[in-house]
């Protein structure tokens, strides 16, 4: 299967095929995608949309299958590079050249490459704990974590999604709101969504081979108190270009666990970052 949707696909496939829900929120300055990760909801950044709304307008999207978003019946939509194309979709709606990114978890996926596609349509990025992005290609480990996904899922139905270990449903740290929130778009996440996500989606998800590509300035906000995610946190700062790393006291939901930590953290490498753009406005990226 191809990595993006075809280059002969008709305009209406592009414009008129199902598409990615996603909501704009009031706020001062660029648009900021936020791409949350499998298992959740646009409810992902309820701790954070305030703050961030204070420098920037941003774009909430929801996963194939998930939230108020479609399950479409063609595999190459659930590939990384099938979300790239739909946010660009959302950017050229939005009418922009430019914009800031931040993905989470699997999220982190589609938003880090997209900034290695599109690196001339992103300002700064950000992302967080993701297991998913980081990983080599094919690795063991995450062949043998796919199958047994989908084996849960074809044994128990509905109950690999409800009760899979990394639902943000066992996070003790939620507010009675935001547990209330994505306990019902949990509910909404689509068994054929969760499906397609884990045979076509997180097979082709890692980046872990792609990192020194990167071009565009770069955030990591990491969780430390999720250890397994030390060694591709270190594979990171080893790897990728332009990338910088803060550590806050929290699990793998870095953004809910730490909200304010986070908040601040992205607010400063952004503004830092806007204003190096403004600087060298009409100077190409190394």
């Amino acid at each position: 299967a191809e990595d993006h949707l075809p280059d002969d696909a008709p305009p209406q496939e592009l414009t008129g095929g199902p598409r990615l829900h996603y909501e704009v929120h009031d706020g001062d300055g660029p648009y900021m995608l936020l791409v949350h990760g499998m298992l959740s909801s646009r409810a992902q950044w309820m701790p954070n949309l305030a703050a961030l709304s204070e420098f920037s307008r941003p774009v909430v999207v929801e996963l194939w299958g998930h939230g108020r978003s479609p399950t479409p019946d063609a595999p190459h939509y659930f590939l990384p590079g099938g979300y790239v194309d739909q946010f660009e979709l959302v950017r050229r709606e939005l009418g922009v050249e430019q914009w800031l990114l931040c993905g989470q978890s699997l999220g982190a996926s589609f938003a880090l490459l997209y900034a290695l596609e599109h690196a001339d349509r992103v300002v700064a990025q950000v992302f967080t704990n993701t297991n998913s992005a980081l990983a080599q290609p094919r690795s063991p480990e995450r062949t043998g974590y796919v199958s047994q996904q989908l084996a849960q899922l074809r044994s128990g139905g509905r109950s690999a999604i409800d009760e899979h270990p990394m639902s943000p449903l066992h996070n003790r740290k939620l507010s009675p709101e935001l547990r209330d929130a994505l306990t019902a778009d949990i509910g909404r996440i689509t068994i054929e969504g969760y499906a397609a996500m884990m045979e076509h989606t997180q097979p082709a998800s890692p980046l872990g081979h792609r990192l020194d590509e990167n071009v565009v300035p770069t955030l990591l906000v990491v969780g430390e108190r999720e250890e397994r995610f030390g060694v591709l946190r270190e594979h990171a700062e080893r790897s990728m270009p332009q990338l910088e790393v803060v550590g806050l006291d929290a699990n793998h939901a870095v953004n809910i666990n730490q909200a304010e930590g986070f908040n601040l953290a992205v607010r400063d490498f952004f503004l830092r970052e806007l204003e190096n753009a403004a600087g060298s406005e009409g100077q190409p990226r190394p």
